[in-house]
């Protein structure tokens, strides 16, 4: 008898997390062991059980994929993050596979085709749609300047920081904790090189990465 591969479900949308455990179901090895409905729930699911593989929306509100992959691969190294979003752009590709998500798949994918994916990635293997290969061909032919790689979390953060808002203001704004204002605040100058929050707002503008308002 085969292995059962665990199965998290991460995404914000209960029709879609539904949609994906009804395709799960088809395969006899994989089993469904819960379902999140953002990043920072699926970060305390992973803290209580660690699953084998985890199929992660990046596009979430309070805490996104890409933020929660980070943390999650901290506390379960050996989990296996497979991406699976609307989204094709080549910077959230980019990103994904940065903090080691092992595969990119869009949702229109057919439910065979997802549990080879989960199969692949338990086994440690890479599955990416054409569309994300196509996108990491694109950049390793381009140019990449500061702030490229910022996510849509990140941006809306920076944003945020070049109206003068502190890391408390920004966690009440946006409805998070301030240890994940901070851990983003943070991010945020790592990818810029910036030293400090005023050289991050500066580059922001200088490079029109975000518009004052």
């Amino acid at each position: 008898m085969s292995e059962t591969i665990r199965v998290l479900i991460v995404d914000d949308h209960e029709m879609v997390r539904e949609g994906l455990a009804n395709m799960l179901k088809i395969a006899p090895d994989l089993e469904l062991v819960g379902q999140a409905s953002d990043g920072e729930h699926a970060l305390m699911f992973c803290m209580e059980t660690c699953p084998d593989v985890i199929l992660m929306d990046l596009v979430m509100p309070r805490v996104d994929g890409i933020t929660a992959t980070k943390r999650i691969k901290e506390v379960c190294p050996q989990t296996q993050i497979i991406a699976l979003t609307s989204f094709s752009e080549d910077n959230r590709i980019q990103e994904a596979l940065k903090v080691g998500i092992i595969g990119y798949l869009l949702k229109n994918i057919p439910s065979n085709q997802l549990a080879e994916a989960v199969r692949n990635a338990h086994a440690g293997k890479s599955t990416l749609a054409p569309e994300a290969a196509q996108a990491l061909i694109h950049a390793s032919i381009q140019p990449q300047q500061p702030g490229f790689d910022l996510t849509e979390r990140e941006l809306e953060v920076l944003s945020i920081l070049v109206d003068g808002m502190t890391n408390a203001q920004i966690a009440q704004k946006l409805e998070i904790s301030l240890s994940t204002a901070k851990f983003h605040v943070s991010t945020i100058l790592s990818k810029l090189n910036a030293s400090s929050r005023t050289e991050a707002v500066s580059l922001a503008l200088k490079l029109e990465i975000v518009v004052q308002k």
